[in-house]
């Protein structure tokens, strides 16, 4: 049965967060939400979070888990950037983008894309997530909340709580967040190329 927390979503209260961050490093699994929507996480080493996902959305090894960095300079602990990355993608975030490139040693082979060694990246501008990242040192792994069959993510924490129960272990309840995933830019060969359009504008990586 999962736990449930009723956190506000501009100024998230530090005790619920602080429950909600043990709780991920006793390897939870939870709902949270995002400058886009609703998402699953999990930190960096739980050895079945990554499966638990795949398992809920009916997903395949090829999936683009997320890393949900807290800052730039620790995004670019996990990926490879060249200027042009570099630039554009830090005049982008904070923000709801997703960026696809290739991953460093630091990223656990189980995350990252089985053939191209690649994985999103992102920072959210969000402040429950920020308060989140706020207790941890490394990112969250993160994968958008849309389960198989549905044509959009749910949106309120409560319908979240219902219908997955059993299958999370703790529901952070962060109000309203849309429907819209994030814009997804894989630059991974060398140059942007928009392959999911979301809420952020796509227009200044095409």
């Amino acid at each position: 049965m999962a736990r449930y927390f009723d956190v506000h979503p501009q100024d998230p209260q530090p005790r619920s967060i602080g429950q909600v961050a043990a709780l991920l490093r006793e390897n939870a699994l939870i709902a949270y939400p995002t400058d886009s929507c609703y998402a699953l996480g999990f930190v960096l080493d739980n050895p079945t979070g990554a499966e638990r996902v795949r398992r809920l959305r009916n997903l395949d090894d090829k999936h683009h888990f997320t890393l949900v960095c807290s800052d730039f300079a620790q995004l670019g602990q996990f990926v490879q950037l060249d200027n042009a990355a570099f630039r554009a993608i830090k005049a982008a975030t904070p923000g709801p983008y997703t960026f696809i490139l290739p991953a460093t040693k630091e990223v656990p082979r189980r995350l990252a894309h089985p053939k191209k060694r690649t994985v999103g990246v992102r920072i959210p501008d969000h402040p429950v997530v920020r308060a989140l990242l706020g207790e941890f040192t490394e990112p969250l792994v993160s994968s958008t909340l849309l389960l198989p069959e549905a044509e959009e993510p749910m949106t309120q924490g409560w319908q979240i709580k219902e219908e997955l129960d059993q299958a999370v272990d703790a529901v952070v309840d962060g109000g309203d967040c849309g429907t819209e995933p994030t814009t997804v830019v894989d630059w991974s060969s060398g140059y942007p190329q928009v392959v999911r359009v979301g809420a952020g504008d796509p227009s200044r990586f095409e």
